[in-house]
């Protein structure tokens, strides 16, 4: 009989899928429209308020959340250690709107961000054709 150990082919394949991903697991993110506003609804899982901020520049909004890794103790022995520490990142363009028209809120785990719409009229330039 042949056997195929744990520590192979179908972990190796999960941990590279695993690794892969892992940027892309975090922060997963919902955008609609809602009473004239642009709504990002961001999953920050397992981070505090504190830990998470917003910040407004050049026509992008910019989510960070950063955890520090807690300090490893010497009387465990860790058979597998997944949950991430460090700081993720995600940006989106939002154009040039006045910055005290954002509003961000955060409640178990999930992050609302509140966007103007721009008046596209009022952006329209006529452009003279020669």
């Amino acid at each position: 009989m042949n056997l195929i150990t744990r520590d192979s082919f179908f972990d190796s394949l999960f941990d590279s899928f695993y690794d892969n991903n892992r940027k892309g697991y975090m922060m997963k993110t919902d955008i609609y429209e809602e009473n004239n506003k642009y709504v990002i609804e961001m999953d920050v899982p397992g981070f505090k308020k504190d830990e998470v901020c917003v910040d407004y520049e050049d026509g992008y909004v910019t989510v960070t959340a950063k955890k520090e890794e807690e300090d490893r103790k010497e009387d465990k022995n860790y058979i597998r250690r997944e949950r991430m520490y460090g700081e993720y990142t995600r940006s989106f363009y939002v154009g040039n709107i006045n910055e005290k028209d954002i509003k961000a809120k955060f409640n178990d785990g999930i992050l609302k961000i509140k966007l103007p719409k721009e008046n596209l009229k009022d952006n329209i330039k006529q452009i003279p054709i020669e």
